[in-house]
């Protein structure tokens, strides 16, 4: 859900938002984590109510990568899947929960990065930009 749709400015949705937003929900990635630290696909698209192939697509992986149990493991599809896990979690509580902090991911352009979704950034393997423009915002600068 975008901040206008909430009826809420920019500037004022960044003015209010936690200055502890980068240190959020690290309890939230932690939840999806197997004994060994893994990613647990079908808990995270559980959550989200996705399938595998949906997730896979949101992170930008093909559906094999998410369906094989060899590929689940990879350090390429589980660094895709915490970047999102960890921007989700950053902005949950602002966004008003899970379900909406997802909608922001997949769906809210970011005009500071080119008007870009959070969603295509981390496909584009430029998770490090919604971090760093989560920070910003974090730090009180505005959108």
């Amino acid at each position: 859900m975008s901040i206008e749709a909430k009826g809420i400015g920019r500037k004022r949705a960044a003015a209010t938002m936690p200055p502890a937003i980068a240190l959020a929900g690290q309890g939230f990635v932690t939840h999806f984590l197997d004994q060994g630290g893994i990613v647990d696909m079908e808990r995270v698209a559980d959550m989200f109510r996705m399938t595998k192939g949906q997730l896979a697509e949101t992170v930008g992986l093909g559906a094999a990568t998410i369906g094989k149990a060899e590929r689940r493991t990879a350090p390429r599809t589980q660094s895709r899947v915490r970047e999102m896990l960890e921007i989700v979690a950053r902005i949950r509580d602002w966004a008003g929960g899970e379900t909406q902090a997802m909608a922001w991911y997949r769906s809210q352009p970011i005009p500071a990065l080119d008007g870009r979704t959070p969603e295509a950034l981390v496909k584009a393997g430029e998770a490090g930009a919604v971090r760093d423009y989560l920070d910003h915002l974090a730090l009180g600068g505005f959108a």
